[in-house]
């Protein structure tokens, strides 16, 4: 008989080892899923950043051109630069962002 309660003290051990690994792979599986749902969100928010820095660029080219069509006097451009010690883009774009107004730019540029 001892035999006997030898085999079946195996088999509970096995068993026991049997359920643990089960709980094991069932969480090994559950986070394949979470990985799996993340990966979509991620892709869902790529798509969302990638909309939104489209819509950026657009309406920085929109604001670029918008900024094109504003007519500078050449002379307060040179007026700008040389007083303030700037360089000729800096106050070119100072300059378009104030719709030519020499003065408003100039305070803008002074605070």
């Amino acid at each position: 008989m001892e035999g006997g309660g030898e085999g079946e003290i195996e088999r509970v051990e096995n068993s026991k080892d049997l359920q643990q690994q089960s709980k094991a792979f069932d969480k090994l599986t559950d986070r394949v899923e979470d990985r799996q749902l993340d990966s979509t969100r991620v892709q869902e928010a790529m798509a969302s950043i990638a909309a939104s820095s489209e819509a950026d660029w657009n309406a920085m080219r929109l604001r670029e051109k918008e900024l094109a069509a504003v007519k500078i006097n050449a002379a307060d451009v040179d007026i700008i630069a040389n007083e303030l010690e700037l360089d000729r883009k800096v106050a070119e774009r100072t300059l378009r962002e104030h719709k030519g107004d020499a003065v408003a730019a100039i305070r803008h540029l002074l605070h």
